[in-house]
């Protein structure tokens, strides 16, 4: 078995699982994320050696570089942050960040779904206003004001885990596959 079939083996049930607790539970377990992360350099170092551990290595980097800075403003958990670094080992630095990014649209339609059918339309707007106050004053961006958990009850939260895995079984799937010359 080639090493994209074993990623299919092991990557794609453990992000469903964790998509599944953080669905559940609203948190992505240290043991799964570290699990995945270990199991990926192994496979990595198996199949390419020190060329798959750095590539594995660049894709954590990245997995864990596109959700510090939201993490550190307090609007995610460090659950999402260590799932896409998971993530980022077993793809490598450029589906990685392919992955984050149709993650991030998928989020962004769910959210709007979210909103709409939720007819929270209205919070959603003051809860925006909040958001760009906080990232327009350096004193707030890394305070606990706006944080996710801040808006209790007039916002849904989206558990992040969900597009994250979403986006990254789009992408595995379009490796796998060879769409968009991937």
């Amino acid at each position: 078995m080639d090493y994209w079939g074993v990623t299919c083996l092991i990557l794609a049930p453990g992000i469903l699982l964790a998509s599944w607790i953080d669905y559940s539970q609203r948190r992505v377990p240290n043991w799964l994320n570290a699990s995945l992360i270990a199991a990926g350099f192994v496979v990595q170092g198996i199949y390419f050696g020190a060329e798959g551990l750095a590539a594995g290595l660049g894709g954590m980097l990245v997995g864990f570089g596109v959700l510090i800075v939201p993490w550190l403003m307090h609007g995610m958990g460090a659950g999402d942050v260590k799932l896409m670094s998971a993530i980022g080992v077993w793809l490598g630095p450029m589906l990685t960040l392919y992955s984050f990014a149709l993650g991030v649209i998928i989020g962004g339609v769910a959210a709007v779904v979210m909103i709409v059918s939720t007819r929270r339309l209205k919070h959603a707007c003051t809860n925006l206003n909040i958001i760009l106050t906080k990232c327009t004053n350096p004193k707030l961006v890394f305070a606990e004001f706006g944080s996710a958990k801040s808006f209790g009850e007039t916002s849904q939260l989206l558990p992040y885990g969900v597009p994250l895995t979403a986006g990254s079984l789009i992408m595995l799937a379009a490796r796998l596959f060879g769409w968009w010359g991937i």
